[in-house]
């Protein structure tokens, strides 16, 4: 008789027994080998593989307690936001997107394919490793991903109850203290700021007052325009990839908000590993790197207004002036969003193997300024950056700024 009929947190042995239960992919249960490889801050991941064919599964439980804190208290009803969230990817971009084989309301589970013939992006550009169809499949994948879930393709009132139905209050509520609130207040005590320039990360952000009033407007955005069907944690620890494929997982923060965070979330998490490949001197990467980040800008824009301008269904949003002035709009969010990912993975609670794993303290603390410097102007001045290059532009202004006075 099966032992899954109450919810239980599954360790590598449960859930060798639970894939060979429920699926048909495997036919011996001797076979089996199972080994936990989750490496992310809230879930548990399986992979689970036969020894003999080779064929693989992918187990994702929810736990009631987040594995980054066991003072953070979640609903275990993500699991089933990210199992639709990927079912959805499934039919807007394919290609995208790993399949998912079934759900499991008891054992607040999924079954997923396997990925293990891509890696995870982080890791390889951690690496140094290049991918030249990176910036074309990301863009490709937040516009057919986003759009269709916004005003200018549905139905409105079925985007309402779409809302209501992926409501996210718990991940949320995580987001919203984690990058918009504590590394600008610290009122849980959980940043995490490195010692060697402790006084100069607190001073930077702490005292500066117009950056505390811009990223609560960003908050405000976050918590109150539901534009689109947002990933909500689209970073590069999330994405796995091949020199031909591209792949997004874990959509488990996501829910109805502003379109620029996804993508402000990608530039982000790309400059902390155009900083460490600049720190350590890896002169091919910068250069394919650099080419990338300014790629996926230009690209996803121009593919979001090819997009609307053929597939909107509301002729009352379809005027090129209103497209634009969207776009626009979007474009401001993205500045102030990948702001937002650059100061809280330096300074907050979750932060990046990126910048931590340098190991040299001046190269760290050196690292370290670049991103606060460069994430200030992207938030104080988002009007300004409406290409990949003016991302680029900035950065390498920073770059120069403070090699210059780590010279003098």
């Amino acid at each position: 008789m099966t032992k899954f009929t109450e919810y239980f947190l599954m360790n590598s042995e449960d859930a060798k027994k639970y894939a060979f239960e429920k699926t048909d992919i495997f036919t011996n249960l001797d076979n089996l080998k199972c080994e936990e490889i989750g490496d992310g801050n809230l879930n548990y991941v399986f992979k689970i593989q036969d020894i003999h064919t080779g064929h693989s599964i992918i187990l994702k439980q929810a736990s009631t307690i987040a594995r980054i804190s066991d003072e953070i208290k979640l609903s275990t009803n993500r699991i089933r936001i990210e199992s639709d969230i990927l079912s959805l990817y499934g039919k807007f971009t394919p290609e995208h997107a790993p399949h998912v084989f079934s759900y499991d309301p008891i054992m607040n589970c999924f079954l997923m394919e396997d990925l293990s013939d891509h890696a995870i992006l982080r890791s390889s550009l951690n690496e140094f490793q290049t991918y030249p169809n990176l910036a074309d499949h990301l863009s490709t994948f937040i516009t057919n991903v986003l759009l269709p879930t916004t005003d200018f393709i549905m139905d409105h009132q079925e985007k309402k109850n779409e809302i209501k139905r992926f409501i996210n209050p718990d991940l949320c509520d995580i987001s919203e203290e984690l990058v918009f609130t504590e590394p600008y207040t610290n009122h849980n005590n959980r940043n995490l700021l490195f010692e060697p320039h402790k006084e100069w990360l607190q001073s930077t952000i702490s005292d500066d007052l117009k950056l505390h009033f811009e990223a609560a407007k960003l908050k405000w955005k976050f918590m109150n325009n539901p534009e689109a069907l947002i990933h909500g944690d689209l970073h590069t620890g999330s994405i796995f990839v091949t020199k031909d494929s591209t792949k997004v997982i874990d959509p488990e923060f996501a829910f109805y908000g502003p379109i620029g965070y996804d993508i402000g979330n990608v530039i982000a998490n790309m400059l902390f590993a155009h900083v460490r490949a600049y720190v350590y001197k890896q002169s091919d990467y910068l250069k394919w790197s650099e080419k990338t980040i300014v790629q996926f800008v230009d690209l996803t824009f121009s593919k979001m207004e090819s997009f609307l301008n053929s597939q909107n269904t509301h002729s009352f949003f379809s005027s090129n002036s209103f497209i634009s002035d969207f776009l626009t709009n979007v474009k401001k969010d993205t500045a102030g969003m990948a702001s937002l990912e650059m100061i809280r993975r330096t300074i907050g609670l979750a932060q990046v193997i990126d910048i931590t794993s340098i190991e040299d303290d001046n190269l760290r603390m050196f690292a370290e300024k670049v991103i606060i410097l460069t994430a200030k102007h992207y938030m104080l001045n988002p009007s300004s950056l409406l290409t990949g290059q003016d991302y680029m532009n900035i950065l390498n202004e920073k770059l120069s700024e403070a090699k210059n006075y780590e010279n003098n």
